[in-house]
């Protein structure tokens, strides 16, 4: 009589981790109820082989940046754009650049990428502020990294993930401001109405 095949691979407790993480992702997505994360984590905890794990992840979509590759900086020169104290605005549908470079003393800066005609995978926006504000709408599937935006006496708000995804745009928003604040997110959206 022939021992039976072995399950499969052993897992570990940082397996179990990630399943766990997961699952609340899924719960915070609103993908599955507080009774199922519950249910899951049961048998999440309980695992010992990887194929125990599959059925709590079996109907949820990967992690999608997981798979997701760093994207590269774009490279060439950067368009500029200088104001006083005027706004600089950029609305509908516009070619947006690699890069951009915005230096505004007083005004105000608003910079819309959600109509805009964007074929980059990654923008790069310098931004050199005085005592203005900058606000910048990226579309709603958009991430946008703001760790290297310097703020002097202002804030900077990114209401946006910071990781790139797979097929979805990336800002990386960089610079300083000396009193202004910066916010980034989608547009809102009330009666028909973006704004």
């Amino acid at each position: 009589m022939q021992p039976p095949d072995p399950p499969g691979i052993r897992i570990s407790d940082a397996d179990r981790e990630r399943a766990a993480t997961r699952l609340h992702q899924a719960m915070a997505e609103g993908r599955i109820t507080v009774s199922e994360l519950e249910e899951r984590l049961t048998v999440v905890y309980a695992a010992r082989y990887e194929a125990d794990l599959r059925p709590p992840l079996a109907d949820l979509p990967p992690e999608p940046s997981a798979a997701a590759p760093v994207p590269a900086t774009p490279a060439g020169p950067a368009l500029v754009l200088k104001a006083g104290l005027s706004t600089i605005k950029r609305t509908g549908a516009w070619a947006v650049p690699a890069r951009l470079r915005v230096q505004s003393g007083m005004g105000s800066v608003v910079l819309d990428f959600c109509d805009a005609d964007n074929p980059h995978p990654v923008v790069e926006v310098e931004l050199e502020l005085g005592a203005g504000s900058a606000r910048l709408l990226v579309p709603d599937d958009a991430t946008a990294n703001v760790d290297d935006l310097v703020p002097g006496m202002g804030t900077v708000r990114s209401k946006v993930p910071s990781r790139p995804r797979a097929g979805s745009p990336h800002f990386v928003v960089h610079g300083r401001t000396t009193m202004g604040s910066v916010t980034i997110r989608r547009r809102y959206r009330l009666g028909g109405y973006s704004f």
